[in-house]
């Protein structure tokens, strides 16, 4: 019940005073629903009923069309209502008294039943917070051995003489439930005391996040006592674990993205020590691009020189990974791509040294951006990475978007006129660009023809 003093906390069989009680109130409500019966039969009022109310307490109604047939000389008026009346007689409230007085004397006895155990229990609280202790830290033991055998996890081996961190077929516990069956690629870790920096390069989408998440559950599993997702690991026991991880304001409190992104930075900064291990993934990604790229490496030099924790920083700010040439501890991996027929391919596979491209625009094309779009971004990196080339160092900003910039398009249209060549339209670029980029081994017969449909609808288009 939800109060303690309604009753229905004891079980029968418990108490026998109490069974006595509850025995008297059942029957009680079975004479009373015999009354009715017999009451019925008597008057020939078939609607008639006995009912219970904790003001009136138990009455026989009868609706005001059969008043007539009520036995005036046996029952007595108790209580009118608008379509109804209300009686009682003497032998119902007779045994109204002995069931109402069997239920408050049920009530009260069980309550005081409920005290008497409570009490009891009492005596035994330290045995019993000590035996949920123990069935608690049961179950915990009982849940890492059953995930442990379920998804083939090793035991790790831990060290205190040094940092070094050697992870064989490290997964991520959680990416690969959700993945097929083996779909998962596992990746080695080896930072020993000449590697404090992994630098991550990579596309989006490739697995740079994953495999830095990886290692740190793989850390806190450890020390939690767990088996952990690998063939083998051999861990230091690390204080604390810092991340900058993905991108969150705090609107309420008026800090951006990027101010949260400080603040988090920071308290790695602070805070870290030698037996840390400290995650960040794309800092300096909230702000102008030479002030992102800026902080990202200064923040990079003071955790190689001051600090000297086990970091594990991802970032598309290639220029960063000619930080192996001036810093002893870091060293550059990434996660593989490749390129096939116009599509990017993930290999999901953690490499030696930096990454050739982040493929930003490839992953564009994937998330079905316009052709249009695709191709100016692609004339602008182009243009772009020919500029940074060649700015000099007093240059405050790349001249991507100013009429100048348009030059070298012109002396191509120019070039084009001299050629004769014929000229084509925008749609037509557009029909070229796709077919070029299209791969066939992933498309349906049925999404072909539906492809060469659209290319004609826009030829068409065109002409009109």
């Amino acid at each position: 019940p939800v109060l303690t003093s309604e009753g229905g906390l004891i079980r029968a069989g418990v108490d026998k005073q109490l069974d006595r009680y509850r025995d008297a109130m059942n029957n009680g409500k079975k004479w009373l629903a015999q009354m009715e019966a017999e009451e019925r039969k008597k008057t020939g009022i078939e609607t008639l009923k006995v009912g219970y109310n904790k003001v009136f307490g138990y009455y026989i109604q009868v609706t005001n069309s059969n008043k007539d047939k009520v036995p005036l000389d046996r029952y007595t008026r108790k209580q009118t209502l608008a379509n109804a009346e209300r009686y009682i007689t003497p032998e119902l409230k007779e045994h109204e008294n002995l069931i109402l007085e069997a239920q408050s004397k049920s009530t009260d006895l069980e309550y005081d039943l409920f005290v008497k155990l409570r009490e009891e229990v009492k005596k035994y609280i330290p045995a019993l917070q000590k035996l949920a202790s123990q069935l608690a830290a049961l179950d915990v033991y009982c849940c890492f051995a059953t995930v442990a055998e379920q998804n083939n996890y090793c035991r790790p081996n831990f060290h205190t003489d040094n940092q070094d961190i050697k992870i064989v077929g490290g997964r991520h516990p959680v990416v690969e439930k959700v993945m097929k069956a083996g779909a998962y690629i596992p990746n080695d870790t080896h930072m020993d005391s000449d590697t404090d920096i992994y630098l991550i390069t990579g596309p989006n989408m490739s697995g740079k996040s994953t495999y830095m998440r990886q290692v740190a559950l793989i850390a806190i599993m450890a020390q939690v006592g767990s088996f952990v997702p690998a063939d083998s690991a051999d861990l230091p026991i690390f204080d604390q674990i810092f991340t900058r991880i993905g991108a969150a304001d705090d609107l309420i409190s008026g800090q951006s993205t990027f101010m949260v992104e400080m603040n988090e930075a920071n308290d790695a900064l602070q805070y870290a020590t030698k037996r840390s291990l400290v995650l960040f993934d794309e800092i300096g990604r909230g702000t102008a691009t030479y002030d992102g790229m800026a902080l990202a490496g200064a923040i990079v030099m003071y955790l190689n020189n001051e600090v000297g924790a086990k970091v594990l920083f991802a970032t598309h700010f290639h220029e960063l990974t000619d930080l192996d040439k001036t810093l002893d501890h870091l060293k550059n991996i990434h996660v593989g791509a490749t390129e096939e027929n116009g599509k990017l391919i993930f290999l999901h596979k953690v490499l030696p040294g930096p990454a050739d491209q982040s493929y930003g625009i490839h992953v564009a094309q994937l998330a079905g951006l316009p052709n249009k779009v695709l191709r100016e971004a692609t004339k602008l990196l182009k243009r772009l990475e020919a500029q940074g080339s060649e700015l000099g160092p007093t240059s405050k900003q790349l001249d991507l978007f100013s009429a100048s910039s348009n030059d070298d398009d012109e002396q191509e249209a120019a070039q084009d006129e001299d050629d004769n060549e014929p000229e084509v339209s925008s749609a037509e670029k557009d029909v070229v660009d796709e077919i070029s980029n299209l791969y066939l081994a992933d498309k349906t017969p049925l999404q072909v023809m539906q492809m060469v449909e659209n290319w004609q609808e826009d030829l068409k288009d065109e002409d009109k």
